[in-house]
C-alpha cells in the first residue's frame, strides 16, 4: 500500500486541487508533531507518523522553505557514536505563530482589567493613546516627508510594515485609506474605543477630519476610512486689466468703461 505522504503522480482524473490539499494536510501533521513532541528527526516523525523517510525529508524541506521549522544539530548526551549527528528539527517562531495561540484571549483579559480597575472607557482610551503613541512617530515622519496631496499614500505604506496590509486609493471628494487586515481586530471587536482612538492618530496625522466608514473588529471586509479632499485656497485677488476697444489708443476709455460711467452718473436721477 502506497504510503499518504510519499510523492506520487496523481491518479487518472484526480484532480490536482485535491491532491494539494492531501499535501498540505500531511505537512500540517509534520509540524503539528513537532509542536507536540519537540525538536525531532526525520526517523522519528517517519516512525510517528507512519510515512517513509524520503516522504518525510521532502514535506520538511517544504516547511524550512516557508519559514515554519528549521533545522539544527541534535544534542548528544552520554558517549558520542561515529558519524554526524542527525539533524533534529524545530520549530521557529513563525512556524508557532500558525498554531493557535491565546495571545487575544490575553490582550483582552488585560484590558478588561484596566478598564475595571482604573476609571472604565478612559482608561482604556488612554492605554490605546499610549500605544500608539510610538507607532505614531514613524507614521508621522512618514506622512510629513511627502507632498501633501501623496499623505494619504505614505500612511498607507507605514502601515503595511506593522502588518495592516494597506492601500490608499481615490474616492470621490476625496480619498479612502484601507487596511485589508488587523491584528488586533479580535480585541477591537470587544474594545471598539482601539478603533476609535486609531481614527483620532489618522486625523492627527493628516491634518484633516476622517470619518471611518468600516472596521474588520465590526463584521466588515476591509477597515476602511474616508479622508475629505483638503479645500483648496481661494486664488489671490488680481485686478484684470480691461483690454482696449478695437481701434482705440491707449488710456481711452473702453465700451464697458463708459457704460459704467454713464450708469454710475445717472444713479439716483430721474430719466427726462
Amino acid at each position: 500500500m502506497k504510503n499518504v505522504g510519499e510523492a506520487q503522480e496523481a491518479p487518472s482524473g484526480a484532480p490536482q486541487d485535491e491532491l494539494a490539499t492531501g499535501e498540505r494536510s500531511t505537512r500540517n501533521r509534520v509540524a503539528r508533531s513537532i509542536l507536540d513532541h519537540g525538536p525531532s528527526t526525520v526517523a522519528e516523525l517517519a516512525g510517528r507518523l507512519g510515512l517513509t523517510q524520503a516522504a518525510v525529508r521532502r514535506h520538511l524541506d517544504a516547511l524550512v522553505a516557508d519559514d515554519v521549522v528549521a533545522p539544527r544539530e541534535q544534542r548528544v548526551y552520554g558517549a558520542r557514536t561515529r558519524g554526524r549527528p542527525a539533524k533534529a528539527f524545530a520549530l521557529t517562531d513563525c512556524g508557532r505563530d500558525a498554531f493557535d495561540q491565546s495571545y487575544d484571549k490575553l490582550a483582552a483579559d488585560a484590558l478588561r482589567w484596566i478598564q475595571r480597575t482604573y476609571g472604565g472607557d478612559a482608561a482604556v482610551i488612554a492605554f490605546a493613546r499610549a500605544r500608539l503613541a510610538e507607532q505614531a512617530t514613524a507614521y508621522r515622519e512618514a506622512v510629513e516627508s511627502v507632498d501633501p496631496d501623496r499623505r494619504t499614500e505614505a500612511l498607507a505604506k507605514a502601515l503595511s510594515k506593522d502588518g495592516y496590509a494597506a492601500t490608499a486609493r481615490s474616492a470621490p471628494v476625496g480619498e479612502q485609506l484601507c487596511q485589508h487586515h488587523c491584528p488586533v481586530a479580535h480585541v477591537a471587536e470587544q474594545f471598539p474605543q482601539l478603533c476609535e482612538v486609531e481614527t483620532e492618530i489618522f486625523s492627527q496625522l493628516l491634518g484633516t477630519h476622517v470619518q471611518r466608514l468600516a472596521t474588520i473588529a465590526h463584521g466588515d471586509g476591509v477597515c476602511t476610512t474616508f479622508i475629505p479632499k483638503a479645500p483648496q485656497p481661494p486664488p489671490s485677488p488680481k485686478a484684470p486689466r480691461a483690454a482696449s476697444a478695437k481701434g482705440a489708443p491707449d488710456g481711452a476709455p473702453t465700451i464697458s468703461q463708459t457704460t459704467h460711467n454713464a450708469s454710475a452718473s445717472t444713479a439716483g436721477r430721474n430719466p427726462a
